[in-house]
C-alpha cells in the first residue's frame, strides 16, 4: 500500500527594510496583490499594476506564477535561478491572451518578486501535523512591553506615585481638633434652631381700684392747665352759656373787624373800604341786600357801599355785572381747497432682457409713496411746483441702484431732486442681473386737481 503524503503549504510574505512585515500560509488559495481591500496582500496604489492582480494562482492542485511584462524578480527552478526577463524571452513561461506570463511551480520552487513597496517572497513548506496550531516566529510575536506606550506608561506611574505620596502625607498629619463653641458665641439663627423660643405669656390687664383719688405719679404726669387771668363762674343755665360764647366770638376774626371802631370814630370796615370820614354804619349799608343781589364797591370819596342791588349803568361796577356775553367770532383766515399731489405712473427704459420692464414698473409704482413725500415737501415751499424728472441709474447684480443721476428735469427744486436720488439709492430691487443694467424712469409731478 502506497503512503499518502500531505501536500505542502505555500508560504508567502512581504519583506520591508530587511524585516518580514506580513506572512501567509496557503494551501489552495490564490495570492492577489494591489490596493483593493479584498487582496491577500494590500499594497499602496500604483499606476503600473491594476487594483487587484493575481500573482500566484492556485489551479488544478498546483500553483502558477503570473507575471506581466514589467515585473522583475527571480525564481529557483530545479538547480538554477532564472530571472523574469529570461522567463519571458526564453519561452519558459507561457504567454497568455492578457499579455501576462504563466509559469507552473513545483514544490521545490522558490522565488521573489520585486515591488516598489518591498519584496514579495514565496516557497513551499511542509504542512504542520494535524491538530497542531501554527505559531508565529519569535520575532513576530507580540509582547505586552513591546506594544505598550512607554511615554503614557511612564506618566501613569509618576501620577500613581504622587498620589500615594500625597495620601501618606495627609494620613501622617494629626487630625485637627475643633474647639468647643459656647452657646453665647453662636449666631442667633443657630441658637433659635437649638433652643426654640418659648411662647410669650399674655398678661391680663390689671384692674384699677375704684378709688377716685389719683396716685402721686399720675398727678405729676397730668399737664397743668394755665390759670385764667379772669376766671368766669360756671354758667347756671343754657342762656348764660350762649351769651358767654357770643361774647368770646365777637372779639375774634372778621367779626371783631366788623364790630370794631376805626381811628376816626367810624366802623373799621368803612375805614378800610371807603372814606375814613364817613360815618355810615356797615350794618345799615348791608341792610336790604338780598340773596340775588350783588355787592358793589364804591370809589374813593363816596359811600363805601353803593347800589347794593348791583347794575351796569352807574359809575360803580357791580359784581353781578361781570358775566360772559357768549362766544364771539374768530377769524381763521381764508378757506382754500386742498389739492392732492400726483405722481404719474410711467414705463421704465431697460437696456437688458434680464430685467422685465413691466415688473420693474410695478416695483417702482409700489414705492411711489416715498417719491410722493419728496414732492409734498417741495409743495410746502412752492405750491405751484410741477414738472418731469428723468432719472437714470444702474441696477447692480446685488439688486441695488448705483450711479443715480438725473438726465432731464423741468422741476425747479433741487431739494426734491436730491430727495428722489437718495430714496432710489435705498431701494432693494428683486432683480439680480449678471451685470449692471442701465435703467431710465420718468417721474411726472403735478399739484393735483
Amino acid at each position: 500500500m502506497a503512503l499518502q503524503t500531505r501536500p505542502k503549504l505555500l508560504r508567502v510574505g512581504v519583506i520591508q527594510d530587511g524585516r518580514i512585515v506580513e506572512e501567509h500560509h496557503l494551501l489552495h488559495d490564490s495570492v492577489t496583490i494591489g490596493e483593493d481591500a479584498r487582496n491577500t496582500i494590500v499594497l499602496p496604489p500604483s499606476q503600473e499594476r491594476p487594483p487587484r492582480f493575481k500573482v500566484l494562482e492556485s489551479r488544478g492542485q498546483q500553483f502558477h506564477l503570473i507575471i506581466d511584462e514589467h515585473m522583475q524578480g527571480r525564481v529557483h527552478l530545479g538547480s538554477s535561478d532564472v530571472d523574469f526577463d529570461a522567463l519571458r524571452t526564453q519561452g519558459l513561461a507561457t504567454r497568455r491572451a492578457d499579455d501576462t506570463f504563466d509559469l507552473p511551480l513545483q514544490e521545490s520552487a522558490r522565488g521573489k518578486v520585486d515591488l516598489p513597496e518591498g519584496t514579495l517572497f514565496f516557497h513551499f513548506i511542509p504542512a504542520p501535523p494535524e491538530g497542531a496550531k501554527p505559531a508565529l516566529p519569535p520575532e513576530l510575536k507580540a509582547s505586552p512591553w513591546r506594544t505598550v506606550d512607554r511615554l503614557f506608561f511612564g506618566i501613569l506611574l509618576t501620577m500613581l506615585a504622587l498620589y500615594v505620596l500625597s495620601v501618606a502625607v495627609i494620613a501622617a498629619q494629626p487630625a485637627p481638633v475643633e474647639a468647643e463653641v459656647e452657646l453665647d458665641q453662636l449666631e442667633d439663627r443657630f441658637v433659635r434652631a437649638i433652643i426654640p423660643p418659648q411662647p410669650a405669656k399674655v398678661e391680663e390687664p390689671r384692674k384699677e381700684p375704684p378709688s377716685a383719688e389719683k396716685k402721686p405719679d399720675e398727678a405729676k404726669a397730668a399737664p397743668k392747665k394755665p390759670a385764667s387771668a379772669d376766671p368766669s363762674p360756671a354758667p347756671a343755665n343754657s342762656a348764660e352759656r350762649r351769651q358767654q360764647v357770643e361774647a368770646k366770638v365777637a372779639g375774634t376774626g372778621l367779626l371783631k373787624l366788623l364790630g370794631g371802631r376805626g381811628p376816626g370814630g367810624g366802623d373799621a370796615i368803612a375805614d378800610v373800604l371807603g372814606n375814613s370820614g364817613s360815618g355810615a354804619n356797615v350794618a345799615d349799608a348791608l341792610k336790604g341786600a338780598t340773596s340775588g343781589g350783588a355787592l358793589a364797591l364804591g370809589s374813593g370819596g363816596g359811600n363805601g357801599i353803593a347800589n347794593p342791588q348791583g347794575d351796569t349803568g352807574g359809575k360803580v361796577a357791580a359784581i353781578g355785572a361781570t358775566q360772559t356775553s357768549g362766544a364771539g367770532t374768530v377769524d381763521t383766515g381764508r378757506k382754500q381747497a386742498v389739492k392732492a399731489p400726483q405722481v404719474v405712473d410711467a414705463v421704465p427704459e431697460v437696456d437688458s432682457s434680464e430685467v422685465n420692464s413691466k415688473a420693474l414698473a410695478r416695483f417702482i409704482q409700489g414705492r411711489k409713496v416715498t417719491i410722493q413725500r419728496c414732492y409734498e415737501n417741495g409743495l410746502k415751499r412752492d405750491p405751484s411746483l410741477k414738472g418731469k424728472v428723468m432719472v437714470r441709474f444702474n441696477l447692480t447684480p446685488e439688486g441695488r441702484a448705483s450711479d443715480v443721476e438725473v438726465e432731464e428735469s423741468t422741476l425747479r427744486s433741487e431739494e426734491v431732486i436730491s430727495c428722489i436720488k437718495t430714496t432710489i439709492r435705498g431701494w432693494t430691487f428683486p432683480f439680480k442681473p449678471s451685470s449692471e443694467v442701465s435703467v431710465s424712469y420718468p417721474f411726472i409731478f403735478s399739484p393735483g386737481e
